[in-house]
């Protein structure tokens, strides 16, 4: 959720399948001269890791977490070492989390909320997918693992791009938006790119899927279709009542919260000047008010759910009984 008190550190989770081209963009963000020093955690799958070798900048610090999946076996350890991490605030300006290409990025994210001490200090500032631009195609028919990774990023690398032609990059960008249209997507070849395209990127703020999405309001709610993958959006110019939003999103969590990837949005309640943003991972959810409506903006409530299996007329009826 985007936060504007200086004493939360930016994270960012760095994901993509086997190959993609993860350490080199990784290498590229250390190599930059933006004058930043960022902590990394590289997770490795294997009792042999040699990704630490591979990451350069020595200024910034490698934490190496072999012999075990970063999303399942070794989350105790990502937790003892973000802790560890901010007793030391202020030797960094982030913490950057590459993921082994095996990993679904969904756990990981939810670090960041189930522990109180990294979730009162830590904000999730994006998930950051790089996507090979030859084999996307292949892996979203036969590995699970990169469908989720397209499906919960806030931005896409499509990479590897001279190795394909127009027409073939048109294609995989349209399966990309059939399993997430919201995430911003950058062409790019050997994961070159502008760092803040990929850092400080207040994912969580909808402006961006507003700014990607001009339409987005228009519609009151989109369906991207894909094999198992869905996308809804829904919005209300009417303010909702907050008695009646937070029990209708933590009953909804709670029963279908395995089936939801992804849920966020910016919402106007009722008698209340500011802004509230939500994220969600799954059953795990997190809000706070985030700053005073403008004068120049619609009080425009919207709302994202990215997962599988659901029963889009029962979300929208459900979020539109919030209404004051």
């Amino acid at each position: 959720m985007p936060d504007t008190q200086p004493s939360k550190i930016p994270v960012t989770v760095l994901t993509g399948y086997l190959g993609a081209g993860k350490t080199t963009l990784l290498n590229r963000i250390l190599s930059e001269p933006h004058g930043k020093k960022f902590a990394v955690v590289v997770n490795e799958f294997g009792e042999i890791g040699i990704d630490n070798d591979l990451v350069v900048g020595a200024d910034e610090e490698v934490f190496e977490m072999n012999n075990g999946c970063i999303c399942c076996t070794v989350r105790g350890d990502l937790i003892r070492i973000i802790d560890g991490l901010l007793k030391r605030k202020g030797d960094f300006d982030g913490i950057i989390v590459e993921t082994t290409g095996l990993a679904d990025p969904a756990p990981v994210a939810q670090t960041f909320f189930v522990d109180e001490t990294v979730g009162a200090k830590t904000t999730l500032d994006a998930v950051v997918t790089v996507a090979d631009a030859k084999w996307l195609k292949d892996r979203l028919k036969d590995a699970p693992e990169a469908k989720n990774q397209i499906a919960f990023a806030d931005v896409i690398l499509l990479n590897k791009t001279d190795l394909v032609s127009e027409t073939e990059l048109k294609d995989v960008e349209m399966r990309i938006r059939a399993i997430n249209p919201f995430a911003r997507i950058h062409r790019t070849q050997r994961s070159e790119i502008a760092i803040d395209k990929v850092l400080g990127q207040g994912a969580f703020d909808l402006d961006r899927i507003q700014a990607l999405d001009p339409d987005f309001l228009e519609g009151g709610h989109k369906h991207f279709h894909d094999e198992d993958m869905q996308s809804f959006s829904f919005s209300s110019d009417k303010p909702l009542d907050p008695d009646k939003f937070f029990p209708w999103i933590q009953e909804l969590t709670q029963r279908e919260g395995p089936n939801i990837l992804r849920s966020k949005g910016i919402l106007a309640f009722k008698d209340d000047p500011d802004r509230f943003v939500f994220q969600g991972v799954h059953m795990i959810l997190d809000g706070d008010h985030q700053r005073p409506w403008r004068a120049d903006e619609a009080k425009l409530s919207r709302i994202v759910f990215i997962g599988r299996k659901l029963d889009r007329a029962a979300l929208e009826t459900g979020f539109l009984s919030c209404v004051a």
